[in-house]
């Protein structure tokens, strides 16, 4: 382990390669999470509005055809990527 410590304090010119992969992994974990984060939001608003438009149909305020055209039209928007 000094090995490494004195081999980078002679040539510190090794060091940059050593941070800008340390960096891009980061960045790329980083990414990764908060787009799972992304799609979790997603979901869960997707299934809320489900929810709704069952409590409008339940109620009376629209009317079953209505809302099945609401669901298709929120499927047929849906991105091919999320």
């Amino acid at each position: 382990m000094s090995n490494i410590f004195e081999s980078l304090s002679s040539n510190p010119q090794l060091l940059i390669p050593i941070v800008a992969i340390v960096g891009g992994i980061s960045v790329a974990i980083i990414a990764i999470i908060f787009g799972v984060i992304n799609t979790i939001a997603t979901n869960a608003e997707h299934e809320k509005s489900r929810r709704e438009i069952a409590a409008y149909v339940a109620e009376g305020s629209i009317t079953p055809e209505d809302a099945e055209k609401l669901l298709a039209s929120s499927k047929k928007n849906k991105s091919c990527c999320g």
